[in-house]
């Protein structure tokens, strides 16, 4: 049972992200009548994102290159003149409590980078005071599974600063018997990958991500590439280890013409075209998820690729859905 918890302090702070971008910090600390106990959380950033994506609050001074976090900062402490002394009852009350707070429809006002931290920040807390790790005090006594990574070990698009339009191919180790195991079996075939791509002249310089940014003859060839790099470590592709994209191709999307312009490629694709490309490559490898496979504004696009392969993979949309019910409601 979740003990009596007050706000005792919120602090807000910058740090540098992986791309040496400011981003925001916040810790919060909650008394429960005995002790002091403090959360923190930082604010991630995509260098790809939605245009129906939570707002995130930057200064847009000179600065850091425009992508200061001054104002998101202010906002915490504005969150803090609000909440300081009040009762944190549940994490669902204190979500809805700061979304009150800002009063926006998309977190534009305090800013997602100010909000979501606050709230993690909490939630750690929180967590740490019921003397339960985070996911068992979100997910309830019953939780005792975590999920399988997805590991990002081939950056394109956004990403990347070579000639590949999707951007991200993704490892699943399905076939792990724990989460640590997950972890060394990627490891390896991580590892596994750089020499295989060293073996065949490819570079084996890294993406914003941490994957390799190796300019390849055509996409297709990361998801081959992969393959190999799980057989040269020892374990199977489709049993041990599945496969996935974040594809990212909202921004190859235009509405005007109802198709699709990969960048880097510099190739034209109808609606249909894409469709069957996602096909292919999932007929052809251990494929288990696509991540915004359609633009966020295509409805019949996704219309046809949940037709052609829901039923047989995971389709996830990122861009379409952020995470948002009022749009999860409108289109699932």
């Amino acid at each position: 049972m979740l003990k009596s918890l007050y706000v005792h302090e919120i602090r807000g702070g910058m740090l540098l992200d992986s791309r040496g971008d400011p981003t925001v910090r916040a810790s919060v600390t909650l008394d429960d009548g005995e002790f002091l106990v403090t959360g923190e959380a930082s604010a991630p950033s995509g260098a790809s994102t939605g245009k129906y994506e939570a707002h995130e609050l930057r200064d847009n001074a000179p600065a850091y290159g425009k992508k200061g976090v001054t104002q998101a900062l202010a906002s915490i402490r504005e969150i803090a003149e609000a909440f300081v002394g009040s009762a944190y009852t549940s994490q669902a009350a204190w979500d809805k409590a700061l979304l009150s707070l800002d009063g926006s429809e998309n977190k534009s006002r305090l800013g997602a980078n100010a909000i979501l931290p606050v709230s993690l920040a909490a939630a750690r807390a929180a967590a740490e005071s019921s003397e339960l790790p985070l996911y068992r005090f979100l997910g309830g006594e019953g939780v005792g599974t975590l999920p399988v990574p997805m590991l990002n070990v081939i950056n394109g698009g956004a990403h990347a600063k070579n000639n590949v339009d999707i951007q991200e191919f993704m490892l699943l180790p399905v076939g792990a018997p724990s989460f640590s195991e997950a972890l060394r079996w990627s490891s390896e075939v991580y590892h596994t990958l750089k020499g295989i791509l060293e073996a065949q002249g490819y570079s084996t310089g890294v993406g914003d991500e941490g994957g390799f940014a190796p300019n390849l003859k055509r996409d297709e060839d990361a998801l081959r590439l992969l393959v190999s790099a799980i057989e040269s470590a020892g374990f199977s592709p489709g049993y041990d280890f599945l496969l996935a994209i974040d594809a990212a191709v909202s921004d190859w999307y235009d509405h005007g013409e109802s198709a699709y312009f990969l960048p880097k490629a510099k190739k034209r694709m109808t609606r249909e075209q894409m469709v069957r490309w996602w096909k292919t490559l999932a007929e052809k490898y251990p494929l288990i998820s696509i991540e915004d496979g359609m633009g966020e504004d295509d409805h019949d696009g996704w219309t046809r690729l949940k037709r052609s392969l829901g039923s047989s993979l995971l389709l996830v949309g990122a861009d379409c859905f952020v995470t948002n019910s009022e749009r999860i409601e409108k289109h699932a």
